[in-house]
């Protein structure tokens, strides 16, 4: 039943997100080749938005898969919206990843097609859809193996690989290895996967390719594997995805309990600069401006509540105004402060105050006058 509900909304929300179909002229290829894009919802209304863009090889039949896992998880705010545009390789997926025999690397069609994408699909996309420089490559079986290529520049036009059964050419295991292992100004995203049911050729190397990836020292390398037990080949694709993009988006989802539990309660440094180093951490990585959430104002102050480190109300209290000026939030957290260092009549001030502000999910005037009625009852003001 929760298989059908999740495939149900997917197929939902994909009529929502617009899908637009084009016909790319190549100089590279010396033919034209059809492309498939979703664009984010109100993509057309948020005019000054820029998105991720996330690039899918074997766009004829893992771009539906792509976008909408693509959809649903921006809906939920696990992963920031992003245009996703699907390479249509039906016919020309042989000679697209054509490899030298002698060096294995992009050959004639294979070397056409790498242009293609480096010089042309991604320069189309820049200057026709309001595309970020985060970029993701998903790739399967062949393709998968194709987009590792484009790891090896020296300043990789890919952020992110997220890597399906790769069929792994001759070399591509050490070559891969060593290139991951390079420590880099920025960071790499790297998403391994095979299955119980997978080519045994694939599936052989794929293991022994992640014992070297797991190996390697890296703190700018943010790998993630899965060996699914009851898929193949081509079924992997749809456990994958979701996977992987949240793998390469964690640092973008909301606090979890997992993260207050392990990270956040056992910080010994502020909870509020792990907060804005989360957000800070979005920006730099994917050339977002994130809003904090809710989620996430909620479970510092409950990491501020548990550890009595109440000092670090005020300096919540300061962002959530910053952030939130016409809400109630930024009165609720400066009011929490003065309660708790003993100056109830400032608590009750600042609470009662608060009433011509807008209520914020859970935050409510009421309660504010609440607690200042408390505080004005308990001790006599």
């Amino acid at each position: 039943m929760k298989f059908f509900v999740l495939s149900a909304f997917l197929c939902f929300n994909l009529t929502l997100a617009q899908t637009v179909y084009e016909s790319m002229e190549s100089e590279s290829l010396g033919t034209s080749r059809e492309l498939k894009i979703q664009l984010p919802r109100n993509y057309e209304e948020n005019t000054e938005k820029h998105y991720p863009l996330i690039v899918v090889f074997d766009g004829d039949y893992l771009f539906e898969v792509v976008a909408g896992n693509v959809d649903y998880y921006s809906y939920w705010e696990d992963m920031p919206e992003a245009i996703v545009v699907g390479v249509n390789q039906d016919d020309s997926r042989s000679e697209d990843c054509n490899i030298s025999v002698e060096d294995y690397s992009p050959s004639k069609t294979g070397a056409q097609f790498y242009d293609f994408i480096e010089n042309e699909l991604l320069t189309f996309m820049s200057e026709n859809y309001r595309s970020l420089n985060f970029r993701v490559a998903v790739g399967h079986g062949k393709t998968a193996n194709f987009m590792n290529h484009f790891l090896f520049n020296t300043r990789p036009i890919f952020n992110a690989f997220v890597a399906l059964s790769p069929s792994l050419s001759p070399n591509m295991e050490e070559n891969l290895t060593r290139r991951l292992g390079l420590e880099s100004d920025s960071k790499t995203f790297y998403y391994l996967s095979t299955a119980a049911l997978d080519i045994k050729r694939n599936k052989k190397e794929i293991e022994a390719l992640h014992t070297k990836i797991s190996a390697l020292e890296n703190k700018n390398l943010l790998y993630a594997f899965d060996n699914f037990d009851d898929a193949n080949h081509y079924s992997l694709a749809a456990q994958s995805i979701p996977k992987a993009l949240q793998s390469i988006f964690l640092v973008f989802q909301p606090i979890s309990k997992a993260e207050y539990k392990e990270h956040i309660l056992t910080l010994e440094t502020s909870p509020v600069d792990y907060l804005l180093e989360k957000y800070d951490t979005i920006e730099t990585l994917f050339g977002i401006e994130k809003q904090i959430l809710i989620n996430d104002f909620r479970a510092i102050a409950a990491a501020i509540q548990k550890t009595k480190q109440f000092d670090y109300y005020k300096d919540l209290g300061k962002i959530a105004r910053d952030q939130r000026p016409n809400t109630v939030l930024g009165s609720f957290f400066m009011a929490r402060y003065f309660e708790e260092i003993g100056k109830p009549e400032k608590a009750m001030d600042i609470y009662r105050s608060a009433y011509t502000l807008e209520e914020v999910e859970g935050y409510t005037k009421d309660e504010m006058l609440e607690r200042a009625d408390e505080i004005k009852q308990e001790f006599g003001l």
